[in-house]
Order: structure tokens, then sequence, then C-alpha cells
């Protein structure tokens, strides 16, 4: 499993960065559609393979976990970026990442992108290191080490694609924090899965609040 994370990760990123190099109208969206063929790529060959009893289960308190998770992250972002001082988030505050009203970047930032995200560094990378130090380090050890490596990589997925700040690490360092916790802790990905959509749609809903009140 870390192997296939290893390579179809690497072939993905190295692939999607090349793509969006190019000055071309459609290279975002075949560098948006390489980096996932790559991490959806590693998931399948990593089930394939062996995949984690109970991953896959849903149960109701993952729901609970997603929402209450999801917000926290949110509020914790509004608080640490000084959001309380700060123009109301409105389509131009985006950073061209998400153009509110553009319906695919919304379900494609929204939706599509922390599912694969999360299977990606949460259901193969973070387990594969957990399995991996688990004999050695002992669960708790094992299953820290595995936490604090997965969301360092997340952080680096999105470096990979654009200068971040002190601040937007940090949250990004919080997220994969938290939604692998949640993984840890359930044995489930639904949790974080739910997680990091909440999280990413209520910044949608605010900059779509934010521009109507513009």
């Amino acid at each position: 499993m870390l192997l296939a994370a290893a390579v179809g990760g690497g072939i993905g990123v190295l692939a999607a960065v090349l793509v969006a190099r190019i000055s071309a109208l459609w290279a975002p969206t075949v560098s948006l559609l390489a980096l996932w063929a790559g991490l959806l790529g590693a998931v399948v060959w990593a089930f394939v393979r062996a995949r984690p009893a109970g991953i896959l289960t849903f149960r109701p308190t993952d729901l609970v976990w997603g929402l209450g998770v999801g917000l926290g992250l949110r509020l914790l972002q509004g608080l640490s970026s000084g959001a309380n001082s700060a123009p109301f988030p409105s389509s131009t505050s985006f950073s061209g990442i998400l153009p509110v009203g553009d319906v695919p970047d919304v379900f494609t930032a929204g939706f599509a992108g922390p599912v694969i995200e999360e299977f990606f560094f949460r259901a193969v990378l973070l387990i594969a290191l957990y399995q991996l130090f688990r004999r050695s380090l002992g669960h708790v050890a094992a299953g820290v080490t595995a936490i604090f490596t997965s969301a360092g990589a997340f952080i680096c997925l999105h470096a990979a694609f654009g200068a971040l700040t002190l601040s937007g690490g940090l949250q990004l360092f919080l997220v994969g924090v938290a939604c692998s916790g949640l993984v840890i802790m359930t044995g489930r990905i639904w949790g974080a899965v739910l997680a990091h959509i909440v999280y990413n749609v209520s910044f949608v809903l605010l900059g779509v609040l934010g521009t109507a009140l513009a």
C-alpha cells in the first residue's frame, strides 16, 4: 500500500505540475485530472491488494463526527486568519481556487477533491504507515507517527501547486491531523471524508453568501 501511494501519488503530482505549466485553456482541467488519476490509481491498486477491514463501513456517528470536526476546523480557520476583522468572503477572495457560480469548480473543490484526497491520504497512506510502524513502535506511537506524516504529505501536495502562507499551511496541517485522527480512532474513512467536505463546502457557502451581499 505504501508503495502504491508513493508511485501513484508521485506520478500524479508530477504529471499535474508539468501540465499546469502549459499556457492553454485546457491545462488546468487536464492537470487536475492527471492528479486525480494518479491518486485514484494508487487507491484502487492498494484496495485490490489489501483493503483495510471495516474502512468502508458507515455508521451514523460518522455523520456527527464529520459535521462537528468540519465546522470546528472552519471556525478555527476563521479565528486564525482574523476573519472577524476581514471583509466577508466573496468570489474575489478565493485566490483563483474556486470561481463561485461555476458549478463544476464548486463540485471539484467541495466534493470530488475531498473524497479523492481522503481516500488517498487517509485510507491508503495513513493506514499503510500505521501498519508499518505498529509492530516496532506500538499502537500509540505508530498512530501519532502516521497521523503527522499523512498531514505533512497533505500539505506538500497543496504546496506543489502554489505557495502557502503560514496560516494556510497551518490550516492544512490541522485538517490533515483531524481527518487522520478520525480514521485512526474509528477505523473508518467516512467521518474524515465528511469533515473535509464540510470544511470545504462551508467556505464555498460563505463565498456565495458574501458575493450575494456584496
